[in-house]
């Protein structure tokens, strides 16, 4: 087991290859064995960056340059394998094996634990977790909220000094949420490692923290101090950087619930599939109104994905049927799953969960004109672009690559790209995941102007908050097979 660990950065910085700007510069701080540690910043402030420099993984001059340095208890953490353990938000990112048992000893195995050790900190680990399923479950079976438990019992298992966590609850349902925080909690409670947390939802894990660290997106740190202290005498400056302060209002009015017109979409007897085989959720009857938003919710493992991209045409129905209002209706009829590429681009923009899943272009100004040019827009209307990169606030980054842009800066721009083509119906799934306050703000804001403005808003989301601001009506999903929904 490795001590806890000291952590220390004294004006370091890194700069990714074909990046202009830095993503991180001047950063200096010192971090004592065993503290908890609450790291906040803006979208692109470089806070993934900075976890993924602690952790030993940015690589050499090919991939980047760095400036000053970072130790762990003295050392280069490329020269600390197996003290520093990293967890990533995405929870199928830490899947990789297909049983529980081996998924959890996987790590152990890789640094030379032996062999007869391991079953005893697999199942130290799953117990410190709360992760109380057979050994032999398949990890496919696991929900969201598990799998995120399982991947840090994998890292546990390897007994780190250092834990680090980038918004582990960024996809999960309000249950898998505080599973994940329970779960740390019991974790850093029964082996004293130092822990870092990057996450949007400060709610969520203030309590738990000794220190809050803010980094300033011009460099250096905005704020660095206790909880209460940080959120007290700076809660304004980090409101309006862009953190999420507790207990404040966010600064946009509601869209009054109801609203809409004739229904945009319809679905009876509807049975969805993700791989056309076997049904996720069956004798499914709803109905979308136009004009106004309609939220998917449910626990994770639910479907809610499923059902949207069926809905927006992309996965065709396993049974039964979804039409589209006549208005909508392409050359072989009403039903989204038969149009055309060109047909759907017009009718239904989608953004996906994962936004690498739909880029296509080098560069962010090209990625958000792949749409438009496709659709045939002339110059005039080739002025979106522009529009979406200044509201969207990546008019720095025009020329990056979308791979290199932060989390929640590939969240704004797939919404944009679906945007850019001005659809009538539009389907999101988790809009406003890994936003911090100001991108949460406009992305909401966006979609409430196209609800303004006569179009329709289809929502997968865990956030309450978007739904009260869309004010629009809900499809609450249970978990699969569990009967039929009412829209």
């Amino acid at each position: 087991m490795h001590r806890p660990t000291r952590v220390t950065a004294s004006g370091w910085g890194w700069r990714y290859a074909g990046r202009r700007a830095a993503a991180v510069t001047d950063v200096t701080f010192t971090i004592e064995p065993g503290e908890r540690v609450l790291l906040l910043g803006a979208s692109g402030a470089g806070k993934s960056t900075l976890l993924a420099g602690l952790a030993g993984l940015l690589g050499g001059a090919d991939e980047g340059e760095t400036t000053g340095e970072i130790r762990l208890d003295g050392q280069a953490p490329d020269a600390c394998r197996g003290q520093v353990g990293l967890v990533l938000q995405d929870p199928d990112a830490g899947v990789v094996l297909s049983t529980v048992g081996d998924d959890v000893a996987f790590g152990c195995e890789n640094l030379g634990v032996p062999p007869s050790e391991i079953p005893s900190r697999v199942a130290a680990a799953l117990d410190a977790v709360g992760l109380d399923v057979p050994r032999d479950r398949p990890t496919k079976h696991l929900s969201g909220g598990q799998k995120q438990r399982l991947a840090i019992a994998g890292i546990l298992a390897m007994q780190p000094g250092l834990l680090l966590l980038d918004e582990p609850t960024a996809n999960l349902d309000p249950a898998g949420v505080g599973e994940v925080r329970r779960a740390v909690e019991r974790a850093v409670a029964g082996r004293g490692a130092t822990l870092i947390v990057i996450e949007h939802r400060t709610d969520v894990w203030v309590d738990l923290m000794d220190r809050v660290i803010v980094l300033d997106a011009e460099g250096g740190l905005l704020a660095d101090g206790p909880p209460a202290e940080v959120f007290t005498s700076h809660g304004v400056a980090l409101a309006a950087a862009g953190v999420w302060v507790p207990g404040r209002a966010i600064d946009l009015p509601a869209l009054p619930r109801g609203g809409g017109g004739s229904d945009v979409l319809r679905a009876r007897g509807l049975a969805v599939s993700r791989d056309g085989r076997n049904a996720v959720q069956t004798r499914l009857g709803l109905a979308v109104p136009s004009g106004a938003a309609t939220v998917i919710t449910g626990v994770n493992g639910s479907g809610k994905s499923t059902l949207a991209l069926t809905l927006a045409g992309l996965l065709p129905e396993l049974r039964g049927v979804v039409e589209a209002a006549p208005a909508l209706a392409g050359r072989k009829g009403r039903r989204p799953a038969k149009w055309t590429s060109r047909e759907l681009l017009s009718r239904i923009g989608v953004v996906f969960q994962d936004p690498e899943h739909q880029f296509l272009a080098k560069t962010v100004r090209d990625e958000l004109a792949v749409g438009p040019r496709a659709a045939g827009f002339d110059l005039a209307r080739m002025a979106i672009v522009d529009e979406l990169l200044e509201r969207l606030h990546l008019a720095p980054l025009a020329r990056a690559n979308p791979f290199t842009l932060s989390g929640g800066q590939k969240r704004r721009l797939s919404v944009g790209t679906a945007l850019a083509t001005a659809p009538p119906v539009l389907v999101l799934d988790e809009p406003t995941f890994g936003q911090d306050r100001r991108g949460w703000i406009e992305l909401v804001q966006l979609l409430q102007e196209q609800i303004a403005g006569g179009g329709t808003v289809i929502a997968v989301t865990h956030d309450a908050d978007v739904e009260s601001h869309l004010g629009g009506h809900r499809i609450e999903l249970s978990l699969p097979h569990a009967g039929e929904v009412a829209a």
